[in-house]
C-alpha cells in the first residue's frame, strides 16, 4: 500500500503544537483593517484553535 500524501496547502496554513493541538490564522485579518475596531484587530492577531472533528480531519490530512 502507498504512503499517505501530506496535504501541502493545509500544511502551510496550520501549525501542530507539541501536545497535538491545531492552530490556524484567524479569518478577516488580511486587509481593510481601518474599518474594524481596535479590540477586534487585537483578537484577530492571535491564533485560532481548531477543536473536535475539524482538528481530527486536519491531523488526518497531515498524516498524523
Amino acid at each position: 500500500m502507498h504512503k499517505l500524501k501530506v496535504h501541502k496547502g493545509l500544511r502551510k496554513r496550520v501549525r501542530i503544537t507539541a501536545k497535538g493541538k491545531v492552530l490556524h490564522k484567524k479569518v478577516n485579518a488580511g486587509h481593510l483593517m481601518s474599518g474594524k475596531n481596535a479590540k477586534r484587530r487585537r483578537r484577530l492577531r492571535k491564533s485560532g484553535l481548531l477543536q473536535g472533528r475539524d482538528a481530527k480531519r486536519v491531523r488526518t490530512a497531515l498524516g498524523l
